[in-house]
């Protein structure tokens, strides 16, 4: 019941963009199955309400399905696509943003006991579940207010509270109660997360970011390879391989020096490591890719 009207309501409000009248409520909508794309994740709830969705997270895997739920804790590098999609049965989904002030709010309203206590451990970054109806219905009440414009500025927040706190409680609740803990394991890994991102370019040493984060070299290796399935020298690659396909993609290569240039910029030395890289990632070395970005046609891997 919940699901028919979910995809109802999705098929209805969706738009190029994926925005919607609510803030920070996101629809989406895939009419084919298309290559993997990279992307970051975004600190999100996502709930398939039609089709298959698969997301690799380094060695990591996850697939979720109509009726389940993702959260993301971390902004992450991330690859994925829809494989179960098609004009006649497109894939929907409904996309909120977590904000770690708001779970921070919740957790300090809640009663001692109301929520699970933490045993300390960092979980991972992602994490998939079967969406319970208590979840599935308040998103479709929050959804029903895209029609209703007079009752949105009131009830929206506090239908989005009430799916907070779904999450908070639910078989997730470790992750999401992580984001709004200023003091969690996550948190201390989100501040290396953000540091390797503002600097991606640069090369580090593990201490300085370990010591940067709070957190002692041992326990820092330990809880960042929990939550992203990656080190964070093999995260700092998957920035800077994101963040060069995008230049590819804005600029488009005129000659070998533009691809140099790329690699240069995104912190390569090397320019044969560069592209060796590049390749293994993506599949293509990037002059080739390049050229690909910029060429109109089917959506790209």
């Amino acid at each position: 019941m919940h699901l028919d009207e979910l995809r109802t309501l999705l098929a209805r409000h969706v738009r190029p963009d994926g925005r919607t009248a609510i803030d920070g409520v996101l629809i989406s909508k895939v009419e084919r199955t298309e290559p993997p794309s990279p992307s970051m994740s975004g600190t999100v709830l996502a709930v398939i309400a039609q089709g298959t969705k698969r997301l690799a997270l380094g060695e990591r895997v996850y697939e979720y399905r109509a009726g389940q739920y993702l959260v993301a804790s971390v902004d992450l590098p991330v690859t994925g696509h829809f494989v179960e999609a098609s004009p006649e049965r497109p894939a929907l989904g409904f996309g909120l943003t977590l904000e770690a002030s708001a779970v921070a709010e919740l957790l300090l309203q809640a009663a001692p006991g109301d929520v699970p206590r933490a045993d300390g451990r960092a979980a991972p970054g992602i994490a998939v579940s079967d969406a319970p109806d208590e979840l599935l219905d308040a998103v479709v009440r929050l959804l029903r207010l895209l029609d209703r414009p007079g009752d949105r500025a009131v009830l929206a927040p506090l239908v989005k509270r009430e799916i907070l706190w779904r999450l908070i409680t639910g078989a997730q609740g470790g992750i999401v109660r992580q984001l709004g803990l200023a003091d969690s394991n996550l948190s201390h890994v989100a501040r290396a997360v953000r540091w390797i991102r503002d600097h991606y370019a640069e090369a580090f040493r593990v201490e300085d970011v370990a010591r940067l984060s709070g957190m002692s070299v041992s326990s820092f290796h330990r809880n960042f390879q929990a939550v992203t399935a990656m080190t964070p020298i093999q995260f700092q690659k998957q920035i800077r391989l994101q963040e060069a396909r995008l230049l590819l993609a804005v600029s488009g290569p005129s000659g070998p020096h533009d691809i140099t240039g790329v690699g240069h910029r995104v912190g390569y030395d090397s320019p044969s490591q560069f592209s060796r890289e590049y390749r293994r990632q993506f599949g293509v070395p990037p002059s080739q890719d390049a050229v690909r970005l910029r060429t109109p046609g089917p959506a790209l891997p």
